[in-house]
């Protein structure tokens, strides 16, 4: 982060453990997912999701511009709801055709949000499940904004 005194790793409370952003990323209430139109100008929704198997899960509707955006790129960006100890995850999303996979999406969506969809919701006729999963995910915590700042790569599936 150039231009914001950022600290070396080793000052203020360090780098931040991944377990610090894999449990951000599992209770954050709502996400913003990030996509990009095709006249190229930014598009960001409020989803809910999950982060279920080290990835981001949501639904949207076929017909939806989110839907519509990642149809024709895939590449988003997802945060988390807190603004004061922010993750910002970075990947490509991917839509979910298997029917056990859906189902267990839906399963921990209904658990989180004490909701009682049923598998009518996430037809994927009607109803695209993405999974994002993260090339990379950038954190940090406000109350240490210079010493906490922290950036984790993953290697591509294709890898």
């Amino acid at each position: 982060m150039p231009g914001y005194g950022i600290l070396s790793a080793d000052q203020g409370t360090g780098l931040l453990p991944w377990f610090w952003a894999e449990r951000r990323l599992a209770d954050s209430h709502e996400y913003w997912v990030c996509t990009v139109r095709p006249d190229r100008r930014p598009h960001a929704m409020p989803v809910w999701g999950v982060w279920l198997r080290r990835a981001l899960w949501f639904s949207s509707a076929r017909g939806s511009r989110k839907y519509r955006n990642l149809a024709a790129n895939p590449a988003c960006t997802v945060t988390t709801d807190d603004p004061h100890q922010p993750v910002v995850l970075d990947g490509d999303a991917s839509v979910v055709t298997d029917l056990d996979e859906i189902a267990d999406f839906l399963a921990a969506l209904n658990a989180k949000y004490a909701t009682g969809y049923g598998p009518d919701f996430l037809d994927p006729a009607v109803n695209a499940t993405f999974r994002v999963t993260p090339a990379s995910v950038f954190a940090l915590d406000d109350s240490d904004f210079t010493g906490s700042p922290t950036r984790w790569t993953f290697p591509s599936r294709d890898s």
